[in-house]
């Protein structure tokens, strides 16, 4: 991997991780299509930590109340009406099924689509194609049911459940964590900005904890020191285009609807197949 790679990785990261278009499915893409070697575990943790910066960064009051928050409902055992307590445990919830699902799947899921130090099948390209295209037509359908009358602070525990378990199927490459869980967001009659913000707050947890696996993975397999500095490129590349990418899709709710991501989502499916079926052959 080279320079323009890292950064290029990076940004893409940044971009789609919090677009409901599949971050997964694009640092797989990318690689496949223009034939790159893999970046492989240690950049995986490097642009990990990249995003997990932007959210911070970008919410850092938001985390610093939540955080007061849980805490004084653990010390006064108490919830009440408070906004943000109910709000802290909200996400605590949501985070159990994706963070379950995580760590006892994840390396069977990952085997079904791809073989370490194997190009990708072209079978398992086709199958996250498909993904791709049904959760894109799952957010068209969301978006045609949706009421967006209920605000962040109307999320109740069901919802947090269920948005929750829909972050859990971020699982399979090819359909966003965030693209769940604002789909499932907009299905409950969360406005956009809401099911989106509730979105990018529930992720951080799954992304620091995938993180912390993918580190602890590293540590034991080891790393080159030349490779430190490819890594800090990515790392910084998907922060700030993390961070960018945040603000505008909250400001891009608040007017217009999700229906180009869908659009990209479809376009981006029939490419993948059509490239995999013609390598295929």
């Amino acid at each position: 991997m080279n320079i323009f790679q890292a950064i290029l990785l990076g940004i893409v990261q940044g971009l789609t991780e919090f677009i409901p278009i599949s971050s997964s499915a694009h640092l797989v893409i990318i690689p496949w299509l223009f034939q790159w070697d893999e970046p492989g575990l240690a950049f995986d943790v490097a642009l990990h930590l990249g995003t997990l910066v932007a959210l911070l960064w970008f919410f850092a009051a938001d985390w610093a109340r939540l955080w007061r928050a849980g805490v004084a409902s653990i010390i006064e055992r108490k919830v009440g009406d408070d906004v943000d307590r109910r709000l802290a445990w909200l996400l605590a919830v949501g985070t159990i099924p994706g963070a379950l699902v995580g760590a006892l799947a994840e390396s069977q899921v990952e085997e079904l689509f791809h073989t370490p130090n194997a190009p990708h099948r072209a079978e398992a390209m086709v199958a996250m194609g498909v993904i791709i295209a049904l959760l894109g037509a799952a957010l068209f359908v969301a978006e045609r049911i949706a009421r967006h009358t209920r605000s962040l602070k109307h999320v109740s525990l069901k919802d947090a459940i269920v948005i929750g378990c829909a972050q859990a199927l971020a699982i399979f490459p090819g359909v966003s964590r965030s693209g769940a869980t604002i789909t499932a967001g907009l299905a409950l009659g969360l406005e956009r900005a809401a099911a989106a913000r509730f979105s990018f707050l529930l992720s951080a947890p799954i992304i620091a904890g995938a993180g912390a696996k993918s580190a602890f993975d590293l540590a034991r397999a080891g790393i080159a020191p030349a490779e430190l500095a490819l890594f800090a490129l990515g790392a910084l590349a998907a922060a700030v285009s993390g961070y960018l990418c945040i603000r505008f899709l909250l400001r891009f709710l608040q007017r217009h609807s999700t229906d180009v991501f869908v659009y990209y989502r479809w376009l981006l499916a029939a490419f993948i197949i059509v490239v995999a079926v013609m390598r295929g052959n």
